[in-house]
């Protein structure tokens, strides 16, 4: 970026934050002025305010109601008022509940500490923050709001809830349907996904935790929030927080849910009829002969005979309509003032959508998992507190063994024809044949059928995993108050077994027309059974953490500190398995702020990863950040009855990212192969050398000596990717914080993102070593407004908006040379697409119009173009269309620019419905394969598989339409028409009702009786309603060579007790 666009992007928010605190002072003066005039004829009232001790508090606000006339009181706790003895004056303060009361002479106010305020923490790296004293960008949403439906996977309902925090969500396997989650989006084309922990302990992943489990989920997004992790906080982190036990009664509680799910969008396939008749255009329109006769037409028309000429929508066949799901809890809290417990278990289930056909294993897409928690508190002594977490999880899936996992299944079911088998006939798997029948009918092809999965065997994955957390916590008040030390060590492993059954095969038939008109069946092979084997898998990791804290208030002063080190070691890495991988860091944290109102923190962290050498191991990460509660000062007193909380913030910062790609030790000797088998100058019959590495010594020695090949170049100077990050944020409330809005607006420039050089010439011999050389600038505003209200006694109802902007471009990749400026990814978003310009559909009027307006030659294409053909812009004006015209300019990706969230609802009495609906906008899909190309398969593009919006949105001689959204259908010029470009680059914003639920909370006589303190009722809806342009399948899901398991809508009845 030049200097002139990089001041611009630094000056506008600084003059944003500092315009606001410059301005705000006389605004608040001149509505004050305009009040004395009225004042100056009332008296003064005195007064004194003070805490539940008697102590005074200063600077507490005084405001007549109804007016702007107000002031604050001094250091004494003392207030002088100009109103008319009576009226009524409201009294405020940061941490304390707001007093209304009548003026009068000499009064004395006494407000009592709100402890809601008081208490409201936001979880932050490796400890807690009072919210209203927090500098750093930090999202966060309550368990209770994930749990209104029951889904598989915690993020998915995490979309929408928070901004700054992108979810896609590419599948719905069973088990495997956890959103893909960025923090502000893409700032790497290298790994992107944020550091995720849970109570502390990093975790892979959140996909397998109970949700009911989970006290609170906060995400860290700027430098302030993430330094202190370092070399794993550049792309954000998400702390997830479980319940523990508070001292109290025993509380139980039992929730318990049945689910029927159905997939949200299916892709429709045409019918037998329609095929034949589109297959006979398509050829026409080439110039050959139709190859589906009249007869077979008529026949699939008919549907006479549906064995020889079946018509089968494999989708419906193979795949149920619905299956069902279930989720249960029980949960246990309560202690004494010495131990406190938090008890969990959890079943999930959830069945799949592909058909068995009564073979005698399992190969639906099927999960079960069983989770459990123990959280235990105890309290030692006095100043000594020893906790314990002991959770874990067993799994188990089910699916059709296949080399190609759920996308090659559902991607077959689109490659077969719909005449090419009548599926299961007396249990019997019955094939279309090719060969001419007695009647003289013939099909011309048969295709691929949707049943590759059947007979093919099964396989089944199940996996234990044990998460154990041990933390001791020492207050060491003794030495000086405020102080505390605490030890953290946390093992977890799993082990994973996978059963697969293989080797069996199924006799297929193909029917033959007997002379009497009826069909008998000819048999091609047996049935034989699958050979059953198994695998096994490991994992451990252990984690220990040391800390100081300190805490302490000093008057109006409040001074907080952390030193923290930690260090992790796991074993069993993918890449070199015996060699663990380990990480060590040191944290440090001070904040400080004065009455609440003016607030800086310094965080570093000082991390160490075996990524690197020796000399490069370890960095400093350093941010800081600063904030200002303007509220609270005295000329804004004239505004707190509109503007009750004005808070702003600004945050800088440096992190880093050591997950970054390449290989493991990219910085120790080049590698190299050694090899025996062959002499280094014989070659293989196709003509590589393979293994071909060793040599003969001497002139007549037979032997072949011991042999070595250079694999890679390494560079020791690899080290991790860096991210300079910058954060403004204002959290303003209106009329008594019953609106609640934020807005923030950040810019990160990443550095040393790995690639390797393509600017070098080819001529090295070598591939260029992976450098970091590699830069990309992104930046976005996120905005949030809630409003919470009552209207009496038993009404109350909320909205809340979430509205993230985010965009990137990539300021340097070290790309291949290229003869234009938009063949580059350089300049351009994370994720764009090289494709052509599609301009129109072609005809007669075409070149003419073309020259007219581009004001050059119409350009010559991949083939003789004929009228319905795809054409596209020469954007280098050389005449052809070929690949220099290919662009990054046009289009969006697949991660949206735009994220949405909206939460309603409303409770009345004992009902509550709430609803979170989600959009994305500035998004898009390429499809590709099948749903680009008609009759495509991957074995061949005249006999595959055809959909059926093809059949209404093809240009055709009978309605040759420019707004079509396909070309004319073609073999000949399939190379011109189904070329990446624009016109399968297809628009994927949607707005869904993500979640809804309607509760009912019963209070029956008898519950008393029985110990029941809570019974609800709900009904929830998951994924139900869908705005979208989008028509192939869901617009969350890939349209590609590699389709996903359909995503799923869910019903759920739920149940639950509270004891």
């Amino acid at each position: 970026m030049n200097k002139k666009n990089f001041i611009k992007g630094t000056t506008l928010p600084v003059a944003l934050f500092f315009t606001i605190a410059t301005f705000a002072p006389a605004w608040g003066l001149q509505t004050a002025s305009a009040a004395i005039e009225v004042v100056q004829q009332q008296s003064t009232i005195k007064g004194t305010v003070v805490d539940s001790q008697g102590e005074p508090i200063i600077g507490a606000s005084v405001l007549a109601e109804g007016t702007s006339n107000g002031t604050i009181t001094d250091i004494d706790g003392v207030f002088r008022i100009n109103v008319r003895p009576g009226a009524k004056l409201k009294v405020s303060f940061i941490g304390y509940t707001d007093k209304k009361v009548v003026a009068k002479n000499d009064m004395k106010v006494i407000l009592v500490e709100d402890v809601t305020a008081l208490e409201e923490v936001e979880i932050v790296a490796y400890g807690t923050q009072k919210k209203v004293t927090m500098t750093g960008a930090i999202a966060s949403v309550k368990g209770e709001e994930l749990t209104r439906v029951s889904v598989g996977s915690v993020s998915n309902v995490l979309g929408g809830q928070m901004t700054g925090l992108t979810t896609v969500q590419y599948s719905g396997e069973p088990g495997a349907d956890a959103a893909e989650i960025f923090i502000r989006g893409k700032a790497t084309w290298e790994n992107s996904s944020p550091l995720i922990q849970v109570d502390g302990v990093d975790r892979e992943s959140m996909s397998d935790i109970d949700p009911n489990e989970i006290e609170s989920i906060s995400i860290l997004k700027d430098a302030s929030a993430t330094a202190v992790f370092g070399i794993r906080g550049a792309n954000g982190v998400i702390l997830i927080t479980t319940k523990r036990g508070k001292e109290g009664k025993a509380k139980i509680s039992f929730t318990t849910s049945a689910s029927v799910l159905m997939p949200t969008k299916m892709v429709e396939q045409a019918s037998s009829y329609d095929y034949a008749r589109f297959h006979n255009q398509m050829m026409s329109g080439d110039g050959k002969s139709a190859l589906f006769s009249d007869g077979v037409i008529q026949k699939f028309a008919d549907g006479s005979d549906p064995i020889r000429f079946p018509n089968i929508q494999w989708a419906d066949y193979i795949m149920k309509s619905s299956t069902l799901q279930s989720q249960h809890n029980l949960n246990i809290s309560g202690g004494t003032d010495k131990v406190r417990y938090f008890i969990s278990a959890g079943a999930y289930t959830q069945g799949g959508l592909f058909s068995e056909f009564d073979l005698p294993y399992n190969l639906s897409y099927q999960y079960r998992r069983f989770n459990y928690r123990t959280n235990l508190d105890m309290d030692v002594t006095k100043r000594t507190t020893l906790s314990f977490n002991i959770s874990g999880n067993v799994n188990n899936s089910d699916q059709p063994r296949t080399s190609q996992g759920s996308s090659g299944l559902i991607k077959n079911m689109y490659y077969a024809t719909p005449f090419s088998s009548p599926g299961i006939i007396d249990g019997k798997l019955v094939n279309s044949s090719d060969e001419t029948y007695s009647d003289g009918l013939k099909l011309p092809f048969t295709g691929g059928t949707g049943m590759g999965y059947y007979g093919n065997g099964f396989s089944q994955t199940s996996n234990n995993s044990l998460n154990v957390d041990v933390i001791l916590d020492q207050k060491m008040d003794f030495l000086t108050k405020g102080l505390s030390f605490k030890v953290k060590g946390s093992y977890n492993s799993s082990f994973t077994v996978n059963k697969v059954g293989s080797g069996g095969s199924i006799a297929t038939y193909t029917p033959v027309l007997m002379d009497d008109g009826s069909i008998a069946y000819r048999k091609f092979g047996e049935n034989t059974d699958v050979k059953y084997s198994y695998t096994t898998g490991k994992a451990r990791n252990w984690y220990m953490e040391a800390s100081f804290n300190y805490n302490r208030t000093f008057g109006d002063h409040t001074v907080t500190a952390l030193v923290l080190y930690n260090q992790q070691k796991e074993y069993y890495p993918k890449l070199y398995s015996d060699i663990p991988h380990g990480y060590v860091g040191l944290v440090g944290r001070v904040t400080y702020d004065w009455k609440s109102r003016y607030m800086a923190e310094f965080n570093v962290g000082y991390n160490g990863s075996e990524n690197f050498a020796s000399d490069l191991r370890f960095s400093y990460f350093p941010a800081g950040s600063i904030g200002w509660v303007m509220s609270e000062e005295k000329f804004f007193r004239p505004l707190k009855s509109v503007v009750s909380f004005l808070k702003l913030r600004a945050s800088v910062g440096l992190v880093g990212n050591d997950n970054i790609g390449g290989s493991r030790f990219m910085y120790m000797a080049d590698p190299y192969n050694v090899g025996l088998g062959d002499l280094a100058n014989r070659v293989t019959a196709s003509g590589g050398a393979t293994n071909a590495w060793g040599y003969g010594f001497g002139t007549d020695n037979g032997t072949v000596s011991l042999g070595a090949r250079e694999v890679a170049k390494n560079n020791p100077a690899v080290t991790w990717e860096k991210a300079l990050k910058r954060n403004y944020g204002v959290d303003i409330n209106f009329l008594d914080d019953r609106l609640k809005t934020t807005f923030e607006y950040y810019k990160e420039r990443r550095n040393d993102i790995l690639l390797r050089d393509g600017t070098a010439p080819g001529m090295l011999g070598f591939i260029t070593p992976y450098s970091n050389l590699g830069s990309v600038d992104s930046w976005g505003w996120e905005l949030s407004l809630k409003w919470n209200d009552k209207i009496g006694d038993n009404f109350r109802y909320w909205a809340g908006i979430n509205l993230s902007y985010n965009q990137n471009e990539i300021l340097e990749k070290k790309e291949a040379p290229q003869n234009n400026l938009y063949q580059y990814q350089k300049g351009h978003r994370i994720g764009s697409r090289s494709q052509y310009v599609f301009w129109r559909f072609y005809d007669e009027d075409t070149p003419a119009l073309y020259e007219q307006t581009f004001n050059r030659p119409f350009p010559t294409h991949e083939s003789i173009l004929q009228n319905g053909d795809a054409v596209y812009v020469d954007l280098n004006g050389d005449r052809k269309i070929d690949a220099n015209d290919a662009s990054y300019d046009y289009g969006f990706t697949d991660d949206p620019e735009y994220m949405l969230g909206i939460n309603l609802g409303f409770s009345w009495k004992n009902l509550e419905i709430s609803t979170q609906w989600t959009g994305a906008w500035n998004v898009s899909r390429m499809i590709s394969d099948v749903f680009r190309q008609p009759f495509y398969s991957s074995s061949n593009s005249e006999q595959g598989g055809l959909l059926a919006y093809h059949l209404d949105h093809t240009w055709t001689p009978e309605n040759p339409s420019q707004s079509s959204e396909y070309p004319r259908a073609t073999i000949d010029n399939a190379k011109n028409n189904y070329a990446t470009s624009t016109l399968y680059e297809k628009d994927a914003k949607y707005l869904r009702l993500k979640t809804l639920q309607v509760a009912y909370n019963f209070h029956f006589p008898l519950m008393k009786k029985l110990g029941l303190n809570t019974c609800q009722l709900a009904f929830a809806g998951y994924n139900l309603w869908t705005i979208t342009p989008y028509l192939w399948g869901d617009p969350e899901a890939r349209a590609t060579n590699a389709p996903s398991y359909p995503l799923s809508k869910t019903y759920t009845l739920s149940l639950k007790l509270g004891f």
